[in-house]
């Protein structure tokens, strides 16, 4: 049992790891077919839509579109699927590993209920696809500009709606996983069905219904806009400037923005329809607005709001473990002149993940953290600059693991 704290970073390593790698081959096939369809010659005469001639791995390959089935309609069909489907359940995985059970230090601000924490979390990223599914299916389907708009006024409210509950770190991800549940149920709900129901048609001899092509259109266009805002969100959490400063929901907006400017860019490139420059001056512009917004002032815990967060029962077996006061003198000189609300260290503005180690309650929130961190592992502080002895290590592994029984 008293290695547990290392088994579940090894958990949490290896559903992180799986998630990129989902999330790469999701992204990666996305980008293809945009890419693919925008760029197919549709001068060619005959029952095609259009067609592409390419070359990679020492192969040539010859890609045909139809908008309706060839001649011989064929007995396999590759769906591109289960990308968009792993990435999404790796995705939940992960929010259950490092944010539900460890919501205490990086869900919930003080004062908020951990089990209101995850309800919320997980509701609404349920209740976030409702709302967007039924302003698609309504009216404004037909006016897809409009849709756009309305869906990125849903996003800034729901990127504020967060902060107001959730670590700037949390909210941050969960704004991340808000709209990769959007992109991921598109895919499930709308996209693949509809293209199964025009399949079905077209072995039965039947004239597909367009607008299930159009459908399906709408919201994979939808898609490609949102992703390199959801790959933003999702490293948000390694950097304090962008999550830890009470303006984040902003930054959020902006880099919404970024996500339409420079994919424009690149649709109208692969469309063949020039190449609009100025969409790297406007990205440029905003990512000078979201760093000046991350000088906005850090949301840290005062001295006070730390010391009076109540600690768990677990966190209250690690203050009065053996070698307890040891710990605190070893991490209080080792760690607090970066992990701290103003850090003193020269070069650290923000303290490194948002993780504070200046006072008792700070560091028996952190328990596991500073074990696996400094006590296991030789993570931390970085290339041990601050000089932590082989023998403080060894008091922090003994305390951890007195505290573990």
């Amino acid at each position: 049992m008293q290695d547990i704290a290392i088994i579940w970073d090894w958990v949490g390593f290896a559903v992180r790891w799986l998630h990129v790698i989902t999330a790469i081959a999701w992204i990666g096939s996305s980008f293809y077919f945009i890419a693919l369809d925008l760029g197919l010659n549709r001068t060619i005469p005959g029952p095609a839509d259009g067609e592409e001639w390419q070359v990679h791995g020492g192969g040539f390959y010859h890609i045909q579109k139809y908008l309706v089935a060839p001649e011989a309609m064929p007995d396999h069909l590759t769906w591109f699927k289960w990308e968009s489907y792993s990435t999404w359940l790796s995705g939940a995985a992960l929010l259950m590993v490092v944010y539900w059970a460890g919501a205490e230090l990086y869900l919930v601000d003080p004062g908020i209920s951990v089990w209101l924490g995850i309800v919320i979390s997980a509701a609404s990223l349920t209740v976030g696809w409702i709302v967007y599914d039924f302003l698609c299916k309504s009216p404004l389907g037909e006016k897809p500009t409009v849709l756009m708009v309305l869906l990125f006024v849903l996003l800034v409210a729901m990127a504020y709606g967060y902060n107001q509950v959730f670590t700037g770190r949390a909210s941050m991800l969960h704004l991340g996983a808000f709209t990769a549940t959007i992109m991921s149920a598109n895919v499930f709900f709308i996209i693949i069905p509809n293209q199964k129901i025009v399949v079905a048609d077209l072995k039965a001899g039947r004239k597909p219904d367009p607008k299930y092509g159009k459908i399906a259109k709408l919201r994979s266009t939808h898609n490609n806009y949102l992703t390199l805002p959801v790959v933003f969100l999702m490293l948000s959490n390694h950097y304090p400037l962008a999550f830890a400063t009470e303006y984040n929901w902003l930054i959020a907006a902006l880099v919404f923005l970024m996500g339409v400017t420079i994919r424009h860019f690149f649709n109208t490139m692969h469309a063949k329809k020039g190449t609009p420059w100025w969409t790297w001056a406007a990205t440029a512009i905003l990512f000078i607005a979201i760093m000046a917004l991350s000088t906005a002032p850090l949301i840290q815990d005062t001295y006070e709001e730390s010391e009076a967060r109540p600690l768990t029962r677990a966190e209250q077996v690690y203050a009065s473990a053996d070698g307890w006061e040891d710990v605190q003198n070893i991490v209080i000189g080792r760690c607090s002149m970066c992990h701290a609300r103003e850090p003193v260290w020269d070069g650290i503005h923000r303290a490194p993940k948002a993780i504070l180690l200046e006072t008792p309650a700070d560091i028996a929130h952190a328990a596991r953290l500073v074990y696996v961190q400094a006590g296991v592992t030789h993570a931390m502080p970085p290339a041990n600059i601050t000089e932590m002895e082989p023998d403080e290590r060894t008091q922090i592994i003994r305390w951890f693991r007195a505290a573990q029984g």
